[in-house]
């Protein structure tokens, strides 16, 4: 069995005094793609804000890399080799596409090495080339997502979070997303995927968990729970 990078063990999480996940365990392992499925509002963004230590557990520990990170601020999480890529994918709308991508590239280590990151980033998503005196904000909603994923992986990171990033996309670009996703997860890099897309997510990922009402209620190999009755019924429509 691959090595653990990262462990989420008996977390409970919250705002303020409303508690919004409850015992969340999960587990991504080294070169694994792992879905985080479930409805509006289930806590899969809030799960994700703790991992990046934008938000402090209840309860629980989380581990990455084999290290408890439960007071590390997100700055010293990207330190550590964690690249987190946000809902809605809040890119620098007039900077160009290349601006954006250097700009993941801003601690010493990977600003040493931006143009072996371009050069990776490029084979991995060929429009990015033609694409890269464009600004940002004149990008398809596709496009913007790629270059999201990119400018992530231009940290060099050990592992890529990614939040709902068929949010707002039409069908096709969603396919276009999850392919490229894909291709992420073939290089070796683990990825964590929060995602309300349930049908696409279980098509690319390993493993996923199903989250709701803020507690994890099915885990398992994707294709166990793409024919799962319960996924069938809720979230597939079948």
């Amino acid at each position: 069995m691959s090595k653990s990078v990262l462990s989420v063990e008996g977390v409970d999480l919250g705002y303020g005094t409303l508690q919004v996940a409850f015992d969340i365990n999960l587990e991504v392992r080294q070169g694994e793609l792992v879905g985080l499925v479930g409805g509006n509002g289930s806590g899969k963004s809030t799960i994700l804000r703790a991992v990046s230590g934008m938000i402090p557990t209840w309860k629980g520990q989380i581990l990455f890399d084999g290290e408890a990170i439960g007071n590390v601020k997100p700055h010293q999480m990207a330190q550590k080799g964690l690249a987190h890529v946000p809902m809605g994918r809040q890119l620098f709308p007039n900077l160009t596409v290349e601006d954006n991508l250097l700009l993941g590239a801003f601690l010493p280590e990977a600003r040493a090495r931006r143009h072996e990151s371009l050069a990776e980033v490029h084979a991995l998503f060929p429009d990015l080339v033609r694409l890269a005196g464009s600004p940002a904000g004149a990008l398809s909603g596709g496009q913007q997502q790629m270059v999201a994923i990119a400018r992530a992986l231009m940290l060099r990171p050990k592992m890529l979070l990614m939040d709902e990033p068929s949010l707002g996309l039409s069908p096709l670009l969603v396919k276009d997303v999850m392919a490229a996703i894909q291709r992420v997860a073939a290089t070796g890099l683990p990825v964590l995927l929060v995602e309300q897309n349930v049908r696409q997510v279980l098509k690319v990922a390993d493993r996923g968990y199903v989250l709701e009402h803020g507690r994890i209620v099915l885990e398992g190999p994707a294709e166990e729970l793409e024919g799962h009755p319960a996924v069938r019924k809720a979230y597939l429509g079948l």
